[in-house]
């Protein structure tokens, strides 16, 4: 089993600090804010438009400014962005030619997760929600965690918090290589899938990166074995297991829908550790909590600690989120992007309990980089819905390819389903009149995707009603 170093720190965070985060309105950005403030440090923060989120960051006393201005920079010690933020952008040109330090986003949260036992999720997927029940059960178990998620944790109202308690419980991004600078006591690890190829190069180069990953963590390592190449690198490096594989050292059995909830058994080395209560759907979100539990009980949480967690998660926002109900149509907001995501969530749709008529899923692809390289891996990913609606690629920063559209997602469903109903509306316009029209009492209408789709929920019920 390869041991590496523990990653170190490029700013201590022990002493006090003026600290300046470009992009402070983006997910990740903003619980790094809220935290840093929370420690104490005198921060500020950019951001080229408002953004709700920023209200929870000026009330953690971020002074947010709308606009970039290389003034913002002068006097502070350290500035940080995302790497979503050019590195032309005035304020890090301004930081770079006065000899501030620059951090990435990666830099920063490495030198948070220094001033406490880290414990990381994780994976290509699954990662927000995991260590939002993570995070919840070490709270009811006493241990007063501090926690970086990159959405907001519904039963807390905020993505960042820091305690000031022993632990710190953060979701280790592998999008940019942020999971491998992160000095770490502990991680679980989700799943492997293809994704980020644009920073990785091949799948052998993700997988390259979650072993190295792994390998540096000295503590506890939880990985699922329903993933067959997690379960690979699990074994390499003396993972603990979970999942509903039966030879998973933590598992999930005698797992039942009830009425949007699932009720299922935790087995520990074969013996029966009781129920799981778990008020979400989707049997993804099963393996989810089955991962958190094992790393929990790793970390000396009581089992009914851990069940009363998960018996109150009010999930996370844009996790299979109800956004609304109108003329008995549901309608609901997912972050999911990936193949496997929109497969995961449109599954669950059918073994909830919920006894839905229909569901429409609408679906906006993510980065054209990323369709260029698996737009084919999505043709049988909306095999649970009746309708599918997908519209044009959101960019996220990403630069065009000629010949990369949204329908080229509409190609490869077709093809795998020649009979499935299938609409492709790139105007967004003509997408919220569409389903404002098409959905009717009994169906589910699920939006899913990570740019602005988010809103497509709003809009639609503003539109049935006027």
């Amino acid at each position: 089993m390869e041991t590496r170093p523990v990653p170190s720190a490029p700013l201590d965070l022990s002493i006090p600090h003026r600290l300046h985060v470009v992009g402070v309105g983006g997910p990740g950005m903003s619980a790094i804010a809220i935290a840093l403030a929370e420690m104490g440090h005198d921060v500020s923060g950019s951001d080229l438009r408002d953004h709700p989120v920023l209200e929870r960051v000026r009330a953690a006393r971020v002074e947010v400014t709308i606009g970039h201005d290389r003034a913002l920079v002068h006097g502070v010690d350290a500035v940080t962005a995302s790497s979503a933020i050019p590195q032309r952008n005035i304020e890090l040109d301004e930081a770079r030619s006065t000899g501030v330090a620059v951090l990435s986003r990666a830099g920063m949260l490495a030198s948070i997760c220094a001033q406490a036992k880290s414990v990381a999720v994780a994976g290509t997927h699954g990662k927000t929600t995991t260590t939002s029940m993570l995070m919840l059960m070490l709270a009811a178990g006493g241990l007063r965690p501090s926690f970086v998620v990159g959405g907001d944790v519904t039963d807390v109202g905020t993505g960042a918090q820091w305690t000031r308690g022993e632990w710190l419980v953060v979701e280790a991004d592998e999008s940019d290589g942020t999971h491998l600078e992160l000095p770490l006591r502990a991680t679980i690890l989700t799943n492997v899938e293809v994704d980020h190829l644009d920073h990785f190069g091949s799948f052998e180069g993700i997988v390259d990166g979650f072993d190295a990953y792994l390998a540096q963590v000295p503590g506890p390592k939880v990985v699922c074995s329903d993933d067959r190449v997690a379960a690979e690198l699990g074994r390499r490096h003396g993972a603990t297991t979970y999942g509903h594989d039966e030879g998973a050292d933590v598992r999930a059995v005698d797992v039942r829908a009830v009425e949007g909830a699932f009720v299922f058994g935790i087995e520990r080395a074969g013996e029966r550790l009781g129920t799981i209560e778990l008020p979400m759907r989707g049997i993804h979100n099963v393996v989810n909590a089955t991962g958190a539990v094992a790393m929990a009980l790793e970390l000396g949480v009581r089992f009914d600690d851990i069940a009363s967690a998960l018996a109150r998660f009010g999930g996370v926002a844009r996790r299979f989120e109800v956004r609304g109900v109108d003329g008995g149509a549901t309608f609901v907001d997912d972050y999911a992007h990936l193949p496997s995501e929109i497969r995961a969530v449109l599954a669950g749709t059918r073994h909830s309990g919920d006894r839905w008529e229909r569901v429409v899923a609408v679906f906006q692809p993510n980065r054209y980089n990323r369709m260029a390289e698996i737009w084919r891996d999505y043709g049988d990913a909306f095999a649970d819905a009746d309708v599918v609606v997908l519209t044009d690629i959101y960019s996220s920063g990403t630069t065009p390819i000629p010949g990369v559209t949204g329908k080229l997602v509409v190609n490869a469903v077709t093809e795998a389903d020649p009979r499935k109903r299938v609409v492709w509306l790139p105007q967004r316009s003509d997408l919220i009149d569409f389903v404002a029209r098409e959905a009717r009492s009994g169906d589910l209408v699920v939006s899913m995707g990570c740019g602005d789709i988010a809103t497509l929920p709003s809009e639609v019920l503003d539109a049935r009603r006027r």
